[in-house]
């Protein structure tokens, strides 16, 4: 990597068990087994108080590849999306090509497996958390791509918009969703609520509100936001700021 080309910097900004904000600039390379010929920077972990891990994974043109599913312990379920690149996807022995906006789920203890067989980098995010049972209720697998599913409007504002990655029966304790604010766009109040997200910015700007700061955040961005962590955003600059964000949902808090 070299020498630094100034003095030391950063964006990031890291407050344990309320919010974090971290750039593209500052993730480092963590050796994981079961993943072989890729580069995996962890972004959220129980470590800063998240409830979930969420990773940002580059496999390697050809070679990069998991050796074992990745989040295959008992009680884990799991999601794949894809950033850029291609390859294929491994659910329970079905497989599924992968390109630009595939997204794949796992139910708990099956785990997802990922290959990269194109001359191009392959970049992915991936997340797990433990599954939360529902007697009577069970989810299964998904696979899907963002591209081939429309844009809702998002609480009555046509210049905010939204689209649902998992099925929001009570089978499921989480879903996956893109939220795309075009320039000038916001959400339509400052929220407080006991979900906690993690969100990958795919394009654009926004400023955001966290914990009752305003933070400027750009495309390859990674934020988490805690629970009752107050948040809301405006889309800024030129295209509309998009991410493609986790929530946890369909169950009672434990006390």
């Amino acid at each position: 990597m070299g020498y630094p080309n100034d003095i030391l910097s950063s964006r990031a900004v890291i407050k344990h068990g309320n919010y974090a904000v971290i750039p593209p600039e500052g993730l480092v390379n963590n050796v994981v087994p079961g993943f072989e010929n890729c580069n995996v920077s962890i972004v959220a972990s129980p470590k800063m108080g998240a409830s979930f891990a969420q990773y940002i994974v580059e496999a390697k043109s050809s070679i990069g590849h998991t050796s074992s599913p990745f989040a295959a312990g008992e009680g884990m379920e799991s999601f794949l999306y894809c950033i850029s690149g291609s390859g294929e996807v491994n659910i329970g022995g079905e497989c599924r090509p992968l390109s630009e906006g595939a997204y794949a789920y796992a139910p708990a203890g099956v785990g997802i497996s990922f290959n990269n067989n194109s001359e191009e980098p392959l970049r992915l995010m991936l997340y797990k958390q433990r599954y939360i049972p529902l007697e009577g209720h069970s989810s299964h697998t998904i696979f899907g791509n963002v591209n081939e599913m429309e844009y809702r409007v998002y609480d009555d504002m046509e210049n905010v918009l939204i689209k649902d990655l998992l099925p929001t029966d009570l089978g499921f304790d989480m879903n996956f969703h893109i939220l795309s604010f075009i320039p000038g766009g916001s959400h339509p109040f400052i929220e407080t609520h006991v979900q906690e997200h993690g969100a990958y910015i795919l394009a654009g700007e926004g400023a955001y509100y966290l914990g009752g700061e305003w933070r400027m955040i750009k495309k390859n961005d990674f934020v988490w936001f805690g629970p009752f962590t107050t948040q809301g955003a405006y889309g800024v600059g030129r295209e509309p700021f998009t991410y493609v964000y986790s929530k946890d949902c369909n169950r009672d808090v434990e006390v």
